[in-house]
């Protein structure tokens, strides 16, 4: 891709609307996860802290993916413990999902519903992070043309947008991005950058990649090849 937005500029993400910005911390020891007898990683112990960018790198099928839903709890460690911290002190991990955001490959959009109707779904079950409506939110989207498209029916590309713009208009302090340049084109690509630019001040943000044009240049790069 020609264009790099995330390493061409240096500008800050921008506070955003809704709740009360809050600060979401996750701390990690002795993290391992093993399938069978062979350990993915293992001996893993650090603190993720709010307002930071977390580029999660290795080669493909070292890790990274299984890494990011262990920290969102969709996957259990085989050693070790997740724990969110806020103000309030040590997160419940029933109130988790609240604080989080997710797009991978491996999510899948709804195909049945049209673009109008994925949205209002996921919309009532998530806050929106921007006081918008439907159509202002296609808009950003550049998608408001396939509103009435069936999400089966959208390039992969758009339904890559899709994802993304779930991810990125949910109201959550964290925000987890799996190889999230996937079938972008370079115009969407620029539109992801943007969209990763515009994130309040205090989300701590997972990018596991390894293209170093999917993350900011000032992103703190955590290699899980260290912990093999």
């Amino acid at each position: 891709m020609a264009f790099n937005p995330l390493h061409s500029s240096s500008a800050p993400r921008h506070t955003t609307e809704n709740r009360p910005a809050s600060h979401v911390n996750i701390s990690v020891e002795n993290l391992g996860k093993k399938f069978n007898r062979e350990w993915i990683f293992r001996d893993l112990s650090f603190t993720f802290q709010s307002g930071q960018t977390y580029a999660i790198t290795g080669p493909n099928g070292s890790g990274k993916s299984t890494l990011l839903q262990i920290l969102w709890g969709q996957m259990p460690p085989s050693l070790g413990k997740v724990k969110y911290t806020s103000a309030n002190g040590e997160m419940p991990s029933e109130e988790i999902y609240q604080h989080i955001s997710v797009a991978t490959p491996y999510l899948d959009l709804i195909d049945e519903f049209t673009l109008s109707e994925q949205l209002r779904f996921h919309f009532r079950l998530k806050s929106s992070r921007y006081a918008m409506s439907e159509v202002e939110m296609l808009e950003k989207m550049n998608l408001l043309h396939a509103r009435n498209k069936y999400i089966s029916n959208l390039s992969s590309g758009m339904k890559q947008r899709v994802k993304l713009a779930l991810a990125f208009f949910s109201q959550a302090e964290v925000v987890f991005l799996d190889e999230p340049g996937t079938n972008l084109d370079n115009q969407a690509f620029e539109w992801y950058g943007e969209q990763l630019q515009n994130l309040p001040d205090n989300a701590l943000v997972f990018i596991a990649s390894n293209q170093a044009i999917e993350y900011p240049a000032n992103a703190q790069k955590l290699d899980i090849m260290r912990f093999k």
